[in-house]
């Protein structure tokens, strides 16, 4: 085999593996450069916004939580015994980290058969179809990152029960939402 015939195998090769698309940004905490390094993510956020109303900030925000803009991301093993692994934490799953229940409900509903958990313009359109579902609900308007996130992690039920009242360590995550909701939002206005 030539050098030349070589290097193209292994180019073509590393170009459909993996490719890093579900794979994080490189810097979280600045929206401007997110938003500069996946473009496609901006289009993603803005055409849900658009379409459900839910502000872009917001969104960040609560993928930023759920799973640290990882497509892949998945809840962690339980273990038998400390050491045996028998599944995971919960079925939760993507950018979104939608469970799978509440994703076959989107699916039956405006997302359809082919959407997927790991894909970020359908992840950003569960997220807006939830929260505005929420707001029509719940009355928690789409920008209050808050009460929103406290919803879509508890769901609507537990959210109306006020489950995470019982729950301090989740009341400081939705504090921690709501701060890098409002950051990214300060950013935003500031991107070129």
């Amino acid at each position: 085999m030539t050098p030349l015939r070589a290097t193209v195998i292994v180019l073509l090769a590393a170009s459909c593996g993996g490719g890093g698309y579900n794979s994080p940004p490189d810097n979280l905490d600045d929206a401007c450069l997110l938003l500069r390094e996946r473009p496609q993510y901006h289009r993603a956020f803005k055409r849900t916004e658009r379409k459900w109303g839910v502000p872009v900030h917001v969104q960040m925000a609560t993928i930023h939580q759920e799973s640290k803009f990882d497509g892949d991301a998945r809840t962690p093993f339980r273990y038998a015994l400390g050491v045996i692994p028998f599944g995971r934490q919960s079925s939760a799953y993507g950018y979104s980290q939608a469970l799978d229940g509440t994703w076959k409900e989107y699916q039956d509903g405006p997302g359809g058969r082919r959407t997927r958990r790991d894909r970020i313009n359908d992840a950003t359109d569960f997220m807006g179809w939830y929260m505005k579902q929420t707001r029509d609900s719940l009355g928690i308007p789409l920008w209050d990152a808050r009460n929103q996130y406290l919803a879509y992690h508890e769901g609507r039920t537990g959210y109306a029960r006020g489950s995470y009242n019982q729950k301090a360590w989740l009341v400081r995550v939705a504090d921690k939402v709501d701060a890098r909701s409002k950051m990214y939002q300060a950013q935003l206005t500031r991107c070129r």
